[in-house]
């Protein structure tokens, strides 16, 4: 019975797996006034709301403290103030119930909540606000083929949305703006190898807005050209690697047409296609205490004051020890 603590950024959560079977995943987001997040304002908020939602996971999950077995915390990467809230409630529960507590990437619990829907070894298209990247597991480790240059694709997103008067997060109302149009507008197209870039693609989104450009008309064609480049980046890591699964996670994964263009492109080449249900797409605790699990029957058993937070690290960082 592993209890897993998502604290990255945003998002507070906590989920609770037994076996593989989520049997809780609560959650509560933190959505500034105006703006995008501010770090120590988000971190309050996670103090504030911690020891409720982890009491209404376990009212959900229908156990007591006592059938905890473990405690997996998202200890990276994240924003330092968000991770540290996180880690100090953890560490407490964790000493009071006299339990393990595991570190867990957040990057690689999106890859492997994949199995959750039965992927196996599969190429991930993590798009989130922060982060993009295309990664694989082989030769011990998680490797990065291709990620963002400069911005994550939510970022990039949220900026032209906030850039048109749109509030945080921007992505779920410029996705309903986009399906208003199929008037494509020609936009730059940055990818190189399996890397890609979005401040060419964005200067011109907001040039064209402050023309008097439709917002729906400029959705959709934001949607068209940067989706595009994931989706192309993505099968070249499947040709690269031999893979024959690709698994999308992060928030960004939430976009119906994302999804649709992901789905297309397997079905041409063969591949199998895995899409976790919207709830595991976003931050969220059910992904750590899944990916808790499997680092706890694998041996990784730390005492609480063994477990830090490293806010700036790498999926390609992490020694992959539970998978061969």
């Amino acid at each position: 019975m592993i209890l897993g603590i998502e604290c990255t950024a945003h998002t507070f959560g906590v989920g609770i797996v037994n076996n593989g079977k989520v049997l809780a995943n609560v959650r509560d987001m933190y959505v500034p006034k105006t703006g995008g997040i501010i770090p120590m304002d988000a971190a309050e908020h996670h103090k504030d709301v911690a020891e409720s939602i982890y009491e209404e996971a376990l009212r959900k999950a229908g156990i007591s403290e006592e059938d905890i077995t473990a405690i997996a915390i998202s200890n990276a990467p994240g924003l330092a103030p968000c991770l540290l809230a996180g880690l100090r409630f953890a560490k407490i529960k964790a000493s009071e119930l006299n339990v393990p507590l595991i570190p867990v990437n957040h990057c690689i619990a999106h890859l492997e909540i994949g199995q959750h829907e039965g992927a196996n070894d599969s190429v991930l298209l993590y798009a989130s606000g922060a982060n993009t990247q295309i990664i694989a597991f082989t030769a011990g480790k998680y490797r990065v083929f291709g990620e963002t240059l400069d911005s994550g694709i939510g970022n990039f997103i949220d900026t032209f949305a906030r850039h048109c008067g749109i509030a945080f997060p921007g992505g779920p109302e410029i996705e309903k703006k986009a399906k208003q149009s199929e008037n494509f507008i020609e936009l730059p197209y940055s990818i190189k190898g399996m890397d890609v870039s979005f401040s060419g693609m964005q200067t011109k989104l907001k040039q064209l807005y402050d023309s008097g450009k439709k917002l729906e008309d400029l959705s959709y064609s934001l949607q068209e050209h940067a989706f595009a480049m994931l989706v192309e980046a993505a099968e070249r890591a499947l040709a690269h690697t031999g893979k024959s699964e690709l698994v999308i996670g992060g928030g960004v994964a939430c976009n119906s047409r994302l999804q649709e263009m992901c789905r297309v492109m397997c079905e041409e080449r063969g591949a199998k296609f895995f899409c976790p249900a919207n709830e595991f797409l976003t931050d969220n605790g059910a992904m750590i205490a899944f990916t808790g699990e499997i680092l706890y029957k694998s041996g990784i058993k730390n005492k609480p004051e063994e477990v830090d937070i490293f806010p700036r690290e790498r999926t390609d960082d992490v020694e992959v020890s539970w998978r061969k």
